[in-house]
């Protein structure tokens, strides 16, 4: 830690984080989680359990004249077996609206993860500090983007300057649930995610809960939506519904209606806008499970491929193209008697001609480029004039 400063250390609360539904105390400090602790006592599924406590859309807000920052944190990184050394996490200081920086740190936890073997070691690592220098001495609101792929215990916020919550924004407040991509798989940075750039552009507070591999019409993930104040709800479903094979259409179709039905217990009115999944070519009308390419991973890339076969969609196997086709149906029956329920192909916001531009890197997740395509195309059709989601709707 720099001692040339007179350092005021603020303690990390909820009241200075947005985008966190809950905040667990730990033994090293804080640690910022996306689902409530009711919803994550129902889970037994590792990969949803790091998955939500991956601050995607997470942000430290205060207003301050601090020309340092310094935020101490303990990560919790990821990496595979047999792949290269995944980057670390980036964190992405915003002053005043616009970016200011980025960092990261290199210390931590190391989850190293055997996905051959179907295993997981826990490697305990070191806190690392974060620093900002050279920031304006006005008074300035301030927000700092945490890593959205690395799990992040917040230990101390040290500044050269008294510290206070941000002021209320006054925006629409957009919830969003998704998957990997609204997680921001292979997104550059926080901000960089899709859904965070089009609630940039569309003028609106952001709680996302995209949870990687995890959109999977969970009742409890429904619930933390009911129980969640916000004016604008947006769900994206399917394609981890596919990768997973989890189940069949006779189960899809009532438990897209159960799921709707319970955030429309806590929200009868509020825009709500179904997404359907985005092209992903292998699994348009190749069923699921998705596995990794292990011939791939042994030359450094991480690839993945669809283990159905098209022919098991007779026996009710889901791919993309039969998901959108039900998705459709279910909203246009629905809408008939809820004027707010909305339906948006995800092929509008990265289709066919994308594809062959911008194709998926390992034939699941968008790269850094196409996430910001996809936010532009989401921001476009949803929060414009003619949009689910345009200002005066809620």
């Amino acid at each position: 830690m720099d001692t040339e400063h007179d350092w005021i250390t603020t303690p990390v609360t909820a009241g200075l984080l947005r985008g966190a539904l809950d905040v667990e105390h730990t033994e090293h400090g804080v640690l910022p989680h996306r689902l409530p602790a009711r919803a994550r006592a129902q889970n037994t599924d590792g990969q949803l359990a790091m998955a939500e406590s991956q601050p995607s859309g997470v942000r430290l807000a205060f207003r301050s004249r601090a020309t340092v920052i310094e935020l101490d944190t303990l990560p919790t990184k990821r990496t595979y077996a047999g792949a290269p050394p995944r980057p670390d996490g980036v964190y992405d200081l915003i002053v005043d609206g616009r970016p200011a920086g980025q960092g990261s740190v290199t210390d931590g936890n190391v989850v190293l993860i055997d996905m051959a073997a179907g295993t997981s070691e826990h490697r305990p690592g070191r806190v690392g500090t974060l620093r900002f220098t050279g920031l304006p001495g006005s008074a300035k609101d301030v927000e700092i983007w945490l890593p959205h792929n690395e799990t992040t215990e917040l230990i101390a916020l040290r500044t050269d300057a008294p510290v206070e919550p941000a002021r209320d924004p006054g925006r629409r407040v957009w919830l969003h649930h998704g998957s990997s991509i609204s997680h921001g798989s292979d997104a550059a940075s926080p901000t960089g995610i899709w859904p965070v750039l089009a609630a940039s552009l569309g003028g609106v507070e952001l709680i996302n809960l995209g949870l990687a591999g995890s959109a999977l019409l969970d009742p409890f993930t429904a619930r933390t939506l009911r129980d969640t104040p916000a004016d604008l709800i947006s769900v994206k479903i399917g394609i981890n519904l596919v990768n997973l094979d989890l189940m069949r259409l006779r189960a899809f179709s009532p438990a897209v209606h159960g799921f709707l039905d319970t955030i429309r217990e806590g929200h009868p009115t509020t825009p709500l806008l179904v997404v359907s999944p985005i092209l992903c070519p292998m699994h348009e009308d190749t069923p699921g499970p998705c596995a990794p390419d292990f011939s791939a991973l042994s030359t450094g890339r991480l690839r993945f491929v669809a283990m159905g076969d098209p022919a098991e969609r007779a026996s009710g196997k889901l791919t993309l193209g039969v998901i959108r086709d039900e998705l459709a149906r279910i909203v246009k029956q629905r809408s008939a008697e809820d004027p707010n329920l909305h339906y948006l192909d995800g092929r509008d916001l990265y289709g066919e001609t994308d594809s062959a531009e911008l194709p998926l890197p390992d034939d699941l997740h968008p790269d850094a480029a196409t996430h910001h395509r996809i936010g532009e195309r989401f921001a476009e059709l949803a929060f414009t004039a003619r949009g689910a989601f345009a200002a005066g709707d809620a």
